[in-house]
């Protein structure tokens, strides 16, 4: 199995710690409804550690909630309330979208709140201070980037060539205008914690690296977020984990996904171009969703289309109509081996999680499925390999319950099975007329059959 590591930049044999994968993922700032971006960080990392689980490790994953924030300060005061208050909203709000997304919490997960853990994050400040990586100044405390030789790897990058950037902006009290803060001074009417510096809050790099720490220990495995996030949130997280430890690497193999694009520009808050995942599960199934994000390379942009959505959404109910077909045999007699499409979906999860590769293989399997049925060969098998690998490892709830369109009436199914069994013995009696008729009838009731040297493919189009 090998990874696409961002801080040696290419492939590498993935090799953990131990039979326990310790993996931290970047979570949300709770402002306003998670959108679409968001949606395809959580369900590619939801994959990853269901297909590690898949290949028998013990998974112990943690997501930080940035739960106090310029930006929440900033929201919560212009609408009258506190930012505690609308913190708790959008966090509510976050976990109903992970739930309806089919995104799993493991009793070994933790999702700590940075409010939460400022005993942590102080003794960890406290720690770089005394090492001499980190100095206050007028309340605040600020991290010596200097004073780390490797800084910028992860990114690679020169300070040079940093300095040109915003992180080099900042206040007068910095020794350096790379240097960083750890914890702010206490402004009129925001949030503040005690600590030996005055009164504050944290800065929003140390929060991540204390709660890693603490949940995980030094090393990780795996920590993973978006591209957005490698400078300088995660070139910042390197620099005073591995100075407060003293051990390097803090992390073994860093994964970052693409991020999704509308109009051009990445989906964000803060730009206002967002499409919220509410918005996308009001039109598309959850399925509809995961498939659209998971049938493109998990470190590749994503442009959010509906047309791309609508193609989602069928395949996803192609699928389901596989798994959810009679096999005619009653599973006697000759049947269709799955098993080495089951190979192949391996082989694509262990090249670097491709599961655009893997859901192709999938498919392929239904239209295998498919054709197996139409010859009259038993494809039980076939139908379970399809639903394992689809809800276990890519998180398919394969339900029709979870379908915003109309299921067809039980009656239209049975009539459509007796017209695909009849078209398939027209064609065996070469009587091409009435198998011709058989495909319009079909047609009217949203079903197209395409004959292909390999059998008949069978497809239920979208019915409005």
């Amino acid at each position: 199995m090998k990874v696409y590591n961002t801080l040696s930049g290419k492939k590498e044999e993935f090799s953990p710690q131990s039979d326990e994968v310790k993996i931290y993922v970047c979570g949300v700032t709770p402002y306003a409804d998670a959108h679409i971006g968001h949606a395809m960080s959580y369900v590619i990392f939801d994959v990853v550690r269901r297909y590690l689980r898949y290949k028998k490790y013990t998974v112990r994953y943690v997501q930080n909630i940035t739960d106090i924030d310029d930006k929440i300060i900033d929201r919560a005061n212009k609408l009258g309330i506190a930012p505690s208050e609308l913190a708790e909203k959008y966090i509510n709000s976050f976990d109903e979208d992970m739930k309806a997304l089919n995104i799993v919490r493991a009793e070994t997960d933790v999702y700590p709140r940075a409010t939460e853990e400022i005993p942590k994050i102080i003794e960890v400040i406290g720690g770089l201070i005394d090492k001499g990586h980190a100095y206050p100044a007028g309340g605040s405390v600020y991290f010596r980037v200097r004073n780390d030789p490797d800084y910028g790897r992860l990114s690679h990058r020169s300070l040079d060539d940093m300095m040109a950037g915003e992180c080099a902006i900042g206040s007068e009290e910095k020794e350096d205008p790379m240097d960083f803060v750890l914890w702010k001074a206490t402004k009129p009417g925001e949030p503040y914690w005690d600590s030996p510096w005055g009164q504050g809050r944290p800065g929003w790099h140390i929060e991540c690296s204390a709660m890693s720490l603490k949940y995980l220990g030094d090393t990780l495995d795996i920590h993973g977020g978006g591209q957005d996030l490698i400078f300088p949130h995660h070139e910042n997280e390197i620099a005073q984990s591995e100075s407060f430890t003293g051990k390097k690497p803090f992390v073994r193999y860093w994964l970052h996904n693409g991020l999704v694009q509308l109009g051009g520009d990445k989906m964000s808050k803060s730009l206002g171009n967002l499409i919220t995942i509410k918005q996308a599960l009001a039109k598309y199934s959850p399925d509809a969703i995961r498939v659209f994000i998971l049938n493109s390379h998990y470190r590749s942009p994503l442009t959010y289309s509906e047309e791309g959505l609508e193609a989602a959404q069928n395949a996803g109910e192609r699928l389901l109509r596989v798994v959810s077909r009679d096999d005619p045999t009653g599973g006697k007699g000759e049947a269709l081996d799955a098993e080495p499409y089951r190979k192949q979906f391996i082989e694509a999860m262990d090249d670097d999680f491709n599961t655009a590769k893997a859901l192709a293989v999938l498919f392929d399997l239904a239209r295998a499925v498919n054709q197996a049925g139409d010859a009259g060969i038993s494809f039980i098998g076939a139908r379970y390999v399809i639903s394992e690998l689809a809800r276990d490892i890519l998180g398919l709830k394969l339900d029709p319950f979870d379908l915003t369109i109309r299921e067809p009436e039980q009656e239209i199914e049975q009539k459509v099975n007796r017209l695909i069994e009849e078209r398939l013995k027209c064609r065996k009696e070469k009587n091409w007329q009435r198998a011709d008729e058989i495909r319009a009838e079909l047609s009217e009731l949203g079903v197209t059959l395409e004959d292909t040297p390999e059998g008949t493919v069978i497809r239920w189009e979208r019915r409005r």
